[in-house]
């Protein structure tokens, strides 16, 4: 059975790009230019990172359309996070509720809500409640390695990028424009 444009958009459905592999925000970003370039508002709230990576710069030629936010302090967690990391987190979170709230955007992506989870910036739990509230007719997108099987089971698609080489290994720095 074939379902109309017109009658697809009266349910939008969750995603979630997990894995260890390369390509999760940049799969989010592409479907949020895609979003745009149809004339659909988007918002991009970007947990745990807080630098101006080279998507962000892009982005912002379509302020019109997309808004970003950022939840983060300006670095990656790589160990144990900071007091500033969670409270930056859950502030973000609170946002992101009252734009889901709003009806002002068709599309929404959650960039490392999974990361979040992952190192307890808020719960699990808050993430479920976040799906749960997403109006009908709007598209949620959640990013980042680790994703709960609690949120897989939640959403309607999953995508797992998995790393099988990566350059990395050899020592290869993250370069601007590629990586950042």
């Amino acid at each position: 059975m074939i379902i109309s444009e017109e009658a697809s958009w009266q349910k939008g459905y969750v995603h979630v790009y997990t894995g260890n592999g390369k390509g999760k925000t940049t799969a989010a970003f592409g479907l949020a230019l895609r979003a745009a370039g149809a004339g659909l508002p988007v918002f991009i709230g970007q947990f745990v990172k807080g630098m101006k990576y080279s998507e962000i710069g892009a982005i912002e030629k379509f302020s019109s359309l997309i808004t970003v936010r950022q939840y983060g302090r300006g670095c990656f967690i790589r160990n144990q996070p900071q007091e500033e990391d969670i409270i930056a987190a859950r502030s973000g979170l609170k946002e992101v509720q009252q734009v889901l709230c709003s009806g002002k955007f068709k599309v929404v992506v959650l960039d490392e809500a999974n990361i979040a989870t992952h190192f307890k910036l808020f719960s699990v739990d808050d993430l479920l409640d976040l799906i749960d509230s997403k109006p009908d007719e709007m598209e949620l997108v959640i990013t980042g390695r680790n994703a709960d099987p609690k949120v897989i089971e939640r959403t309607d698609l999953v995508t797992e990028m998995r790393e099988i080489k990566h350059y990395y290994a050899c020592g290869v720095e993250a370069r601007t424009g590629i990586e950042r």
